[in-house]
């Protein structure tokens, strides 16, 4: 019986180029996702400048009422 090893091993290595090479198609748009990302924290650290020493208030009255006086 005789193997075609060497075909085998070409369909392989082919198939693995062929999804590392796919893999860059699919990484995305990274300059939106760093946009997003700083927007996201902007507005986090804006809401929490605003809205900080509410949501403290808040926290510690609920966290008050539910461990007792």
């Amino acid at each position: 019986m005789r193997t075609n090893a060497g075909g085998r091993a070409h369909r392989l290595m082919g198939a693995v180029l062929g999804s590392v090479a796919g893999a860059d198609r699919e990484r995305g748009d990274v300059p939106g996702w760093v946009l997003v990302t700083l927007m996201t924290a902007g507005l986090v650290t804006a809401l929490w400048l605003v809205a900080g020493p509410t949501l403290s208030d808040v926290f510690e009255s609920a966290i008050s009422g539910v461990t007792g006086p």
